[in-house]
């Protein structure tokens, strides 16, 4: 059952193209932005990698190499997820993250499944919207 939207970030991205594996492309793309996750505003910086399928769907992964910094603390986060290009020249996806903080204000991410919605514009302007998956 989706739950209360706990995140609403936006920012930039710029893509790098890597080697291809067994003829699929793979993209790596930077994000950085900000924005507010639980009420807490701050920034993110994720690194994470798309590969395209034969049949032009995408499947992403950002292996724990995503933090969400705060005047607190430093959250980090992983997530994955599903998508597509846009007719844009962008790219949207839908899927998981998890975030593990050690401090009080985004203690209430541990532990918690989120599920999202990745948005970028053909100019690479992204945003990023969290909701709570009970």
């Amino acid at each position: 059952m989706l739950g209360e939207k706990k995140g609403e970030l936006s920012g930039t991205t710029a893509n790098k193209i890597l080697p291809a594996e067994n003829g699929s492309p793979i993209i790596e793309t930077t994000g950085a932005g900000a924005g507010t996750l639980l009420g807490v505003e701050g920034m993110f910086q994720a690194t994470y990698q798309a590969r395209v399928n034969a049949d032009g769907s995408i499947y992403g992964e950002c292996p724990n190499s995503g933090v969400f910094m705060t005047a607190e603390g430093i959250a980090t986060f992983r997530a994955n997820g599903a998508g597509a290009f846009t007719e844009d020249g962008g790219a949207k996806f839908r899927g998981t993250a998890y975030f593990s903080a050690a401090f009080p204000s985004l203690a209430g991410l541990n532990g918690m499944c989120l599920v999202y919605e990745w948005d970028v514009d053909g100019e690479g302007n992204a945003t990023w919207n969290l909701w709570e998956w009970k």
